[in-house]
């Protein structure tokens, strides 16, 4: 796996890609080191990293299990330490599942997703971050 960064402006904005897609992703810092608001920073991507992996697999398990998923989006909240590197501790994600689906297959998949099929989830483990998750279901 390989990705790509490169610098957009003589400030801290950069624009990474990757050779599985043409979509390029901005990167900006904060405004203390002359970030522009110009993309998300760095620690929001782990989180949406987190989210997303979580959620790709979360998803198929559902279809797979003939769930009736109308739609789907999911929160992320970390918390950080004080002390530097300012490193996540905990991250809680609240997924949010609408439509005809069983509680009981939900809370199967999710498991399956975050703590079995999610690398990502494994790696942040790995270094110490405590990682929860809630599921909540409209119909």
């Amino acid at each position: 796996m390989k990705v790509e960064l490169k610098r957009v402006n003589d400030a801290v904005h950069f624009e990474a890609s990757a050779p599985s897609s043409t979509v390029k992703v901005h990167i900006d810092g904060s405004p203390e080191i002359g970030g522009q608001g110009l993309g998300v920073r760095p620690m929001e991507m782990v989180l949406m990293a987190l989210a997303s992996c979580s959620s790709l697999d979360l998803v198929s398990i559902l279809k797979k299990q003939k769930q009736g998923l109308k739609d789907f989006s999911v929160s992320v909240v970390g918390e950080r330490r004080e002390q530097l590197p300012p490193i996540f501790t905990k991250i809680h994600m609240d997924f949010t599942l609408t439509g005809d689906i069983d509680p009981a297959k939900a809370d199967r998949a999710a498991d399956l997703a975050v703590k079995k099929y999610c690398s990502v989830h494994d790696m942040l483990v790995a270094g110490g971050v405590e990682i929860t998750y809630a599921i909540q279901i409209i119909k």
